[in-house]
C-alpha cells in the first residue's frame, strides 16, 4: 500500500500558470476526490500524476518512487492506471480484445516463444486471459464481452474504460469524470463499482467529478481547486460549509 504525495506542484504553459504550488497527500486505500469549477486544474493534476504533463516545480512520489519526470508507460508499470474522461478504447474491437490488449505490458516472452506459443508464452497468455475474465465478471460485462465497443451504449463504454484500467492490476486508480454524460441509473452503477474497487480490491481511488452529491457520499477526502490553487482539503463534512469552497462555486455560477 503506497501513499501518493504531491509537493508544491507548479505547472505552466506559455507563461500561464495552470497549477500553482499544489500539495496533496493521499493515504493508501481511500477514495479521494478533486473538485473545483471548470478550468480549476483538476485534470491537469491527473495528467501530472500519470506522466502526461511534467511540472516545472515540485515533486510527485508514489511510495518511494519518484514520478515527477516519469513517462506514462513508466507510471503504469509502477501500479497506477487511469480511466479517461474521453473514452480511449478501440471502437472496432470487442470488449474482450480491448481488455486483453491492455494487459500487453504484463507479457514477457521472446519472439520465438510467441511464434511457437509454448512454455512461458503459453503460461503468461493463460494467466492474462484468466485475469481479464475476472475483471469482466467484476465489472459485470459478461453480456457484452464479444460485442464490438462501437455497438454498445455510452454508459457501457464508460464502464469498459474503467475495466481497461483495472486490467493493469493497479494499486492506484485515477478516474477523470467517470460519470460525465450518464443518466441516474448509469451513475448509480459506476458509484457501486467505485466503492467495490476500494473495498473489495483495496485500490486507492483518485476521482475528478462534477457531481457533488456523489463526491460527498463516497469520498474519504476531498481536495478543492480554484484557478490552479488548492484552496481547501478535508473530509466531506468539513467541505460542505466552507466559505472558500462556497465562494468558488457561487462565483462560477
Amino acid at each position: 500500500m503506497k501513499r501518493l504525495q504531491l509537493s508544491a506542484i507548479t505547472l505552466s504553459f506559455g507563461g500561464l500558470d495552470v497549477l500553482t504550488d499544489v500539495s496533496m497527500t493521499i493515504e493508501p486505500g481511500i477514495i479521494a476526490s478533486i473538485i473545483g469549477p471548470n478550468g480549476a486544474g483538476k485534470t491537469s493534476i491527473l495528467n501530472c500524476i500519470s506522466g502526461f504533463y511534467h511540472p516545472q516545480k515540485g515533486d510527485i512520489y508514489f511510495g518511494k518512487q519518484k514520478l515527477t519526470k516519469a513517462s506514462p508507460h513508466q507510471v503504469s508499470t509502477l501500479g497506477i492506471a487511469r480511466a479517461f474522461q474521453n473514452i480511449e478504447l478501440f471502437s472496432g474491437m470487442t470488449v474482450l480484445d480491448n481488455l486483453l490488449l491492455a494487459r500487453h505490458q504484463n507479457l514477457n516472452y521472446n519472439f520465438f516463444q510467441a511464434v511457437a506459443f509454448w512454455g512461458k508464452a503459453s503460461r503468461q497468455e493463460a494467466l492474462n486471459r484468466a485475469y481479464v475474465e475476472y475483471i469482466i465478471d467484476f465489472m459485470e460485462l459478461e453480456p457484452y464481452r464479444k460485442q464490438t465497443v462501437a455497438s454498445l451504449s455510452y454508459g457501457i463504454q464508460k464502464r469498459i474504460e474503467m475495466a481497461r484500467a483495472l486490467t493493469l492490476g493497479p494499486d492506484l486508480l485515477l478516474l477523470d469524470e467517470p460519470m460525465a454524460g450518464m443518466n441516474i441509473q448509469e451513475k448509480e452503477d459506476i458509484v457501486r463499482f467505485i466503492i467495490d474497487i476500494q473495498h473489495e480490491r483495496q485500490i486507492t481511488v483518485v476521482l475528478v467529478e462534477h457531481d457533488l452529491g456523489v463526491v460527498m457520499d463516497i469520498s474519504d477526502q476531498i481536495f478543492v481547486l480554484d484557478f490552479g490553487e488548492l484552496i481547501f482539503s478535508g473530509k466531506p463534512e468539513q467541505i460542505a460549509n466552507n466559505p472558500k469552497v462556497l465562494e468558488a462555486y457561487i462565483g462560477q455560477e
